[in-house]
């Protein structure tokens, strides 16, 4: 896969991104579904659904193409700062048949929401409710549907603009339509 320039336009905001870790595994602190995996799909869905909805992701991570799904390059620092700083610590416990890891973020740790721009946490909760319930396997399963995830090669950034792609096929009259209209700006 081509990253297209316009992704280069993107500047990562690790603070935010923080942010928006804290705020993810504050709310999702009772979830016993939550772990690492989890944590990832919705760091990228809240990314991605900022892109389409609000034409910028919210934190500009960088989400390359991992077995289990999309995962931000930048997760594993920005974990090991929070733990290092004290905001939060790793549990580890048995699910299922492996382990699950789950960010810990400390009780009197409040995410900065003023760090956030209007519609930015609007659509992580909405990201929060789709996944709330879902097992990490139903969660890496949904990703693994993602047209981004499946162009992509192993350990490959996938592009924002992977957000517009469709996994659903189309009919064969609006893949006509859009021959006619592709054949149609070609040709002036």
């Amino acid at each position: 896969m081509v990253v297209s320039p316009a992704t280069d336009k993107f500047v990562f905001n690790p603070e935010k991104f923080r942010e928006l870790i804290v705020y993810i595994a504050k709310n999702s602190a009772d979830a016993p579904t939550f772990g690492a995996i989890k944590l990832n799909k919705i760091l990228y869905y809240s990314d991605f659904a900022a892109y389409r909805c609000l034409g910028r992701p919210t934190t500009h991570a960088r989400y390359q193409k991992l077995r289990e799904g999309p995962a931000p390059k930048e997760l594993l620092d920005a974990r090991a700062q929070l733990v290092e700083s004290g905001d939060a610590h790793i549990e580890e416990q048995q699910y299922f048949t492996g382990l699950q890891k789950r960010l810990v973020i400390r009780d009197d740790r409040e995410p900065d929401r003023e760090i956030f721009e209007p519609g930015e946490l609007d659509l992580v909760n909405q990201v929060l409710d789709y996944f709330h319930g879902k097992t990490a396997r139903e969660a890496s399963d949904i990703s693994h549907l993602e047209p981004g995830w499946v162009l992509a090669h192993d350990r490959e950034v996938m592009p924002y603009e992977t957000a517009w792609l469709s996994s659903t096929p189309i009919d064969q009259a609006a893949e006509e339509t859009g021959m006619r209209l592709a054949q149609r700006r070609s040709h002036g």
